[in-house]
């Protein structure tokens, strides 16, 4: 799966078709963490992830939406406030509003506390 995703993503910026970009997401998704070859390459799936759940919310796919959020999450190393934070609070801050539309409390109150407890400022 992951290997087909990854083939799939310079067809889909080609393209610009939402549709395959799900398709390219999902099946790297479905690889998992796992299968990253290096930190670079996580990043970028993490990037993918996020544009794909702001996509996703945008057609007003909440459950989608925080799965790709979920899983870009993820595909981050374990310094990821560190080294990525722009990324890490954006992936959580999204994932945090999805959780709330959804009502999940549980996942709602887990990702708040990331954030707030590497959040670098309080308007973040």
């Amino acid at each position: 799966h992951f290997k087909y995703g990854i083939a799939l993503v310079p067809r889909v910026l080609e393209l610009q078709d939402d549709d395959l970009f799900f398709t390219a997401a999902s099946q790297i998704n479905r690889g998992g963490p796992a299968a990253v070859k290096d930190s670079k390459q996580g990043i970028l799936i993490a990037n993918l992830n996020l544009t794909a759940g702001h996509k996703a919310m945008e057609m007003s796919d909440f459950s989608a939406a925080y799965s790709f959020f979920d899983n870009g999450i993820s595909f981050l190393r374990k310094r990821h406030w560190q080294d990525h934070y722009d990324l890490s609070l954006q992936l959580f801050d999204a994932a945090t509003d999805c959780a709330l539309v959804l009502g999940d409390i549980t996942s709602l109150k887990l990702l708040t506390n990331q954030i707030i407890t590497f959040a670098k400022s309080f308007e973040e």
